[in-house]
């Protein structure tokens, strides 16, 4: 008796399905997502004026430090185009930015790795920036958030996350990379970035999407962010397993 009892509860326990959690995140993604929290609490929770104006100035992407003498200047120049990515101006800024980077920064995560993700994150960072000093050459304006990252992750989501066949059962992370050509014959991929590129038209006129409005936005940026990411995704790659194996975890691309 004991053993058809034991039988039966294993039975039943095999039938029940499994819960999957709402919010199914890589652990780095988890953290990226605590640090940029963390970091914005202290600055409008624990920082006076002064130190979070400091904190700006400091860490923020100013252009005008390029046109400047090196010599006349710290070392900001060589760590604010990366860590202005980090920090945000209001809650609305960092509510709208943790969102896409859940849905974008989750199935690149899984694609490329850990250690491949922060050098995106790096790179795309900078990439954004540059684009962002060539079109305000000199200007003493402050650039800050996470925007341009999260274009990046959305160009390389563009390469195959939006398969021209959808495949069933098949995490969004093991679909093939997309070629050049391919994405442009790809539906999906071209609704997407046609939208995307029409919110950044209506950021470059003056037109806001979310938050304050007189808080102007840093639309090239995003467009730096995922020029880099769409374009240079291939360098962060990395072979899929063999298609036989099962994936360890289901990814969804969550919009």
């Amino acid at each position: 008796m004991d053993d058809q009892s034991a039988g039966r509860q294993v039975n039943e326990e095999e039938r029940i399905p499994k819960r999957e959690p709402i919010f199914n995140l890589p652990g780095i993604l988890v953290a990226t997502l605590a640090l940029l929290a963390i970091i914005y609490a202290v600055q409008t929770l624990v920082l006076s004026d002064q130190a979070v104006e400091w904190l700006l100035v400091t860490f923020g992407f100013i252009p005008a430090r390029y046109v400047m003498p090196l010599t006349e200047q710290g070392l900001e120049w060589l760590w604010s185009p990366v860590t202005y990515s980090l920090l945000h101006g209001s809650i609305e800024h960092i509510l709208f930015n943790g969102l896409w980077l859940m849905a974008f920064g989750a199935p690149v995560i899984r694609r490329i790795g850990v250690a491949r993700y922060l050098a995106f994150w790096i790179l795309s960072s900078i990439a954004s920036a540059a684009l962002h000093a060539a079109l305000n050459w000199g200007d003493p304006t402050l650039l800050i958030g996470a925007s341009g990252v999260i274009s990046g992750l959305m160009g390389a989501a563009c390469r195959f996350a939006f398969p021209a066949q959808a495949r069933a059962g098949v995490p969004a992370h093991l679909n093939p990379r997309l070629s050049i050509a391919e994405t442009f014959r790809s539906r999906t991929v071209i609704v997407f970035t046609l939208f995307w590129l029409f919110g950044n038209a209506l950021i470059a006129v003056g037109v806001p999407l979310i938050g304050d409005g007189s808080q102007a936005i840093a639309w090239d940026a995003h467009i730096g962010g995922f020029v880099f990411g769409f374009f240079l995704f291939p360098l962060f790659d990395r072979a899929l397993p063999p298609s036989d194996e099962e994936p360890e975890e289901p990814a969804v691309l969550q919009s």
